[in-house]
């Protein structure tokens, strides 16, 4: 929250600008993101709490919600904002809110199953971003070979992708290297919150507020409701439960504004939704846990 009023702070004071803000999330996008996400694989132990059925169902429940927020936004959304939309209403930022929720609550169990399920969270999330981001981007085709291009150029799939095999055979790179890479990262989520916050404003903020609301419904209410409900159906309890429930219920993350910002999409509706999940995210995470909690289900 700090860092989105600092950016609109910053905005109002003149000393950010709309070319700073796309230079900006060009160098969030293209360069400290991917490093951010390279570095986190690369220091995630596979060997532990690989857990094949879990991570199959949240692929599973990520895939469902991503078609039923899109099935929904080809019924009632405009198709300029559909891509925008639906990326917004099944994105969580679990990275971060979701990873760190569970690491507190589970300790070293939920930031060792936690890390390895961001694995799975970063390359399903950017892949079907990339897809519905280029179907409706007024700046690229929307044929197969062209949405291809799109997610096989992404630099944050990329980056995933160049991490693995690192992650896999354990290469330790040079500790200078590493320490770099650390600080050019730890400029990602500063900077793009810097971004959102300067892009908002109450004119952007009232003509989008219905999409917005909207989207913001899908991914803080009907998608963690229904992937929660299921997820018990297939006997998942205790811990394993609870981190689904934390990564199904998180925020919108601030990488759908980027990438909506760098396909040409509407990067102020993006920035809205990010700012409205967030701030339900204070409410509707402690009622879930409290409402598993009380179940005894956790």
């Amino acid at each position: 929250f700090a860092m989105l009023f600092l950016g609109v702070g910053l905005k109002r004071l003149g000393w950010i600008d709309a070319r700073f803000i796309d230079t900006a999330s060009t160098l969030v996008f293209k360069g400290t993101m991917p490093v951010m996400l390279f570095l986190a694989i690369l220091h995630a132990d596979l060997n532990t709490a690989l857990q094949p059925a879990l991570l199959g169902y949240f692929l599973l429940a990520t895939v469902l919600g991503f078609l039923l927020a899109w099935s929904w936004a080809i019924l009632r959304i405009p198709r300029e904002e559909r891509g925008v939309y639906t990326q917004g209403a099944f994105r969580g930022n679990n990275g971060i809110v979701g990873l760190a929720l569970a690491t507190s609550i589970y300790g070293d169990y939920g930031l060792s199953l936690g890390g390895i399920l961001s694995g799975v969270v970063i390359l399903s999330y950017n892949s079907l971003s990339a897809i519905i981001l280029a179907i409706y981007s007024p700046q690229a085709k929307a044929d197969v070979w062209s949405i291809g291009k799109s997610i096989l150029r992404n630099p944050l799939i990329l980056g995933v992708l160049a991490a693995i095999p690192f992650a896999y055979w354990q290469v330790n790179l040079p500790a200078w290297l590493l320490t770099s890479g650390d600080y050019f990262a730890s400029m990602t989520l500063p900077l793009a919150l810097i971004c959102i916050g300067g892009t908002l404003s109450l004119a952007s903020l009232r003509k989008g507020s219905g999409l917005a609301l909207s989207a913001s419904l899908w991914k803080m209410l009907w998608l963690p409701l229904l992937a929660t409900f299921g997820a018990f159906l297939c006997g998942f309890r205790n811990a394993e439960l609870g981190i689904l429930f934390l990564y199904f219920a998180s925020p919108t993350a601030a990488a759908s504004f980027v990438m909506a910002k760098a396909s040409g999409g509407n990067h102020e509706l993006a920035a809205s939704i990010i700012v409205i999940t967030t701030l339900a995210a204070v409410v509707s995470t402690n009622i879930g846990l409290f409402v598993l909690q009380w179940g005894g289900w956790i």
